[in-house]
């Protein structure tokens, strides 16, 4: 539930710098600051499930949006394409990537079958 309220936040984010791309030089920290934590948690979500690929890309898109050690960051029209380019995997990872239920501990009172009373 978490995972999936994070890539929701950060999609918005996204969204949200790709409409005031021109204007958001005020708002920029805190939309890295959203999508880098965004992609942190799939990217974690993706190591538990065993899925290379996906781990890898959001850890570059981490790395691109890290707000505290910024890599790169393009001016114009180059950043507009990243902010889509980094979009589309957290919308295909809302269907691709499911967190798995945690599995409930057996009681050490429950009975089971074939077992012997204490």
């Amino acid at each position: 539930m978490f995972a999936t309220i994070m890539k929701s936040v950060s999609i918005a984010a996204l969204l949200l710098a790709a409409m005031s791309w021109r204007s958001a030089t005020h708002h920029q920290p805190l939309l890295d600051m959203a999508v880098f934590m965004g992609a942190l948690v799939v990217a974690q979500q993706a190591a538990r499930a065993k899925h290379h690929l996906w781990t890898t890309a959001f850890a570059a898109i981490a790395l691109f949006f890290n707000p505290v050690v910024p890599v790169a960051k393009p001016t114009g029209d180059l950043f507009l394409l990243m902010i889509f380019v980094c979009l589309a995997p957290f919308a295909i990872s809302l269907a691709a990537l499911k967190t798995q239920p945690l599995l409930s501990i057996p009681s050490i009172i429950g009975r089971t079958p074939g077992s012997e009373s204490l």
